[in-house]
């Protein structure tokens, strides 16, 4: 941890306001993707963001200073976005909806000037991708959005999932895996 960063965390955990905004303009980016690549659209995640920091901000006393910032503000995120998606899976079972778009738009948008069947192609492929990380478990989910979409090593993942490293690349490899099976059919389409 940087210098100033640990001196922003000791100043905001004796209530200095400013110091505390300091750490939010530097962590809210890489929050914002988290949340975004857990919940699957803007609105949510912009709602998961406000929600970590305001829980950061009122544990900032429970930080273990040995452990680095960023992760911790993860952990957090993913509390928040898997209170959302279990929020949303009640509210879907009470109306009995299904939301198979928020997911969709987690990866794959098209380059530009796609032909028709190259739209078509990645229609195909984010529904199938949407559905398949709807179906992961919340732990598989967040490993794999951790580590393919943020890039975090397994050794902050397992901190962040609270398990041990081979754990956590347990974790990840089933993710791949059913993601991998799921997209299978439509891969070797376009082979």
């Amino acid at each position: 941890m940087e210098a100033s960063e640990a001196a922003a965390i000791e100043r905001a955990r004796a209530g200095d306001s400013e110091a505390f905004r300091v750490l939010v303009e530097r962590h809210s980016r890489t929050v914002f993707r988290v949340a975004y690549r857990m919940t699957g659209n803007e609105q949510d995640a912009e709602d998961t963001v406000q929600e970590t920091f305001l829980r950061a901000y009122r544990q900032m006393g429970q930080f273990d200073s040995r452990a680095r910032f960023s992760t911790w503000l993860c952990r957090i995120a993913l509390n928040c976005s898997l209170d959302l998606l279990r929020a949303r899976q009640r509210r879907r079972e009470c109306s009995g909806a299904r939301d198979g778009e928020g997911a969709a738009r987690l990866l794959l948008r098209p380059a530009a000037d796609p032909t028709p069947d190259r739209l078509a192609f990645s229609r195909q492929v984010r529904q199938r991708l949407a559905a398949a990380l709807e179906r992961l478990s919340p732990l598989e989910r967040t490993a794999f959005v951790l580590r393919h979409f943020e890039g975090i090593p397994i050794g902050e993942i397992a901190r962040v999932l609270g398990r041990p490293n081979g754990a956590a690349r347990h974790c990840v490899f089933r993710a791949v895996r059913k993601l991998r099976r799921a997209l299978e059919p439509v891969v070797s389409l376009r082979r």
